[in-house]
C-alpha cells in the first residue's frame, strides 16, 4: 500500500512536468524545420493542412456569427476566474500555478501549428510563382507611375469626376460574397490559389480590433475570416480578400497582401478593383516617401484628388481610435511576426510592394 501510494504520487509528479516539457521539443522542432520549407510545403500546407481546413471552414462557415471569437470570449472569462481564484495561492504554490500555466500555453501552442500555423515554414511565394527578391528604385518607380493611371482610370469610371472620392455603397454582406468572383478568376491563371468553402465573418470583437488598429485576422482554431466590421467601406474588399489568402494556407503578410491584391483586381467589380489598387498605390507612395521626397512629390501631384481623399478618409477613421493600446499591440504583433519567419516584423505588410513590382516587371498588363 505505501509503495501504491507513493508511486502514484511520484507519477503525479511526473505528469506535472509533461507538457511543459513538450513546449521545449515543439519550439526546438520549428528550429529544425524552418531549415526544410519544401517538405512543409509537400506534406502540411499542400497535404494536411488542406483537409483540416476544409472541416474546419465546413463546420464553422454554416455558423452564421464568428464561433471564433465566441469561444475567445469565453476563453477569456474561464481564465480570468481561474487566475482570480488563484490569486491567494501564488506565493504557496508558484511552482504549481506556473507549470499549469506552460502546460495551457504548450497546448495551445500545439494547437496553433497543427491548425494552420506550420505555414509560416512552408516555401516562399517568391519561388513558387518565380518572383525575383530585388529590384532598383527605378523599377519602383515605373510601376508606381503605372499604378497611378491604373487607379486615376477606375476612379473615373466609377465618380466620373476626378475631385471625388470613391463611395462603395455595397452591403458588406454583398461584398462577402463577391470575393469568391475574384479567386475564381485567380484560379484560373494560379490554380493553387482556388479558394473554396467559404467562411468569412464580421469579427464580433471589431471595436477592440479598432483600437488595437486591426482591419482583421484569421482565427487559426476555427480558420475562420474575420473582418473590422467598422473599417471604411473602400477598403473593405482588399481586407476579405486578404484573410481569405491567409485561410488558403498563406501566412506571411506580404503574400497575402499580394495574393489579396491579385483576387481583387481580378474581380470584374470595379470597386473590388479600386479598394486594391488604391491600397498598392498607397503602399508605394509611402516606399517612395521613405526613400526620396521630390520623387514623392512629383507622383503625389500626379494622383486624382478622389484617391487623395479616400486615403484622408482613412486616416480619419483610424486616428479617432489611436491611443497607447494600437501601438502596444503592434509591438507585440511586430515580435510575434519576427518570431515566426518574418525578419522585417510588421513592416512585412509594406514587402508586398516587392512582390508587386518584379511580379508586373514580367506580366507587364495591370
Amino acid at each position: 500500500m505505501i509503495y501504491k501510494y507513493f508511486y502514484g504520487k511520484f507519477n503525479t509528479v511526473k505528469r506535472k512536468y509533461i507538457l511543459p516539457i513538450f513546449l521545449v521539443v515543439q519550439i526546438l522542432f520549428l528550429k529544425i524545420i524552418a531549415f526544410f520549407p519544401e517538405v512543409v510545403e509537400r506534406l502540411y500546407s499542400n497535404g494536411l493542412y488542406v483537409l483540416i481546413s476544409k472541416i474546419s471552414r465546413t463546420v464553422f462557415g454554416k455558423i452564421p456569427f464568428s464561433a471564433g471569437d465566441v469561444s475567445y470570449g469565453i476563453l477569456i472569462v474561464y481564465l480570468l476566474v481561474r487566475i482570480w481564484k488563484a490569486r491567494k495561492t501564488w506565493r504557496i504554490e508558484w511552482k504549481n500555478n506556473l507549470l499549469s500555466v506552460f502546460s495551457f500555453i504548450s497546448v495551445a501552442y500545439f494547437l496553433f501549428h497543427l491548425l494552420w500555423a506550420f505555414n509560416y515554414y512552408r516555401e516562399p511565394l517568391f519561388e513558387k510563382m518565380s518572383i525575383k527578391r530585388d529590384y532598383s528604385e527605378e523599377d519602383l518607380y515605373a510601376f508606381t507611375e503605372k499604378l497611378i493611371f491604373k487607379t486615376n482610370e477606375i476612379q473615373y469610371q466609377i465618380t466620373k469626376n476626378k475631385n471625388l472620392k470613391v463611395t462603395n455603397s455595397y452591403s458588406q454582406d454583398s461584398i462577402f460574397k463577391m470575393t469568391q468572383n475574384g479567386y475564381d478568376a485567380l484560379a484560373i491563371q494560379y490554380p493553387f490559389f482556388e479558394y473554396n468553402t467559404p467562411s468569412r465573418k464580421k469579427s464580433l470583437f471589431s471595436l477592440p480590433l479598432t483600437y488595437m488598429g486591426f482591419g482583421g485576422y484569421l482565427n487559426p482554431f476555427t480558420n475562420e475570416a474575420q473582418v473590422n466590421y467598422k473599417l471604411p467601406m473602400v477598403g473593405f474588399p482588399n481586407v476579405i480578400c486578404h484573410e481569405m489568402a491567409h485561410q488558403m494556407g498563406f501566412a506571411s503578410e506580404s503574400e497575402c497582401n499580394f495574393i489579396g491584391f491579385l483576387a481583387c483586381v481580378k474581380n470584374d467589380d470595379l470597386y473590388f478593383q479600386y479598394s486594391a489598387y488604391s491600397n498598392a498605390l498607397r503602399y508605394c507612395m509611402k516606399n517612395i516617401g521613405m526613400k526620396n521626397e521630390a520623387k514623392f512629390n512629383y507622383f503625389k501631384a500626379k494622383i486624382n484628388p478622389g484617391i487623395l481623399e479616400n486615403y484622408k478618409e482613412s486616416e480619419e477613421f483610424w486616428k479617432q481610435y489611436d491611443t497607447f493600446i494600437d501601438k502596444g499591440f503592434h509591438a507585440f504583433y511586430d515580435q510575434f511576426l519576427k518570431m515566426n519567419q518574418q525578419q522585417d516584423g510588421i513592416e512585412s505588410y509594406s514587402k508586398f510592394v516587392d512582390l508587386l513590382v518584379n511580379y508586373y516587371s514580367k506580366n507587364s498588363e495591370l
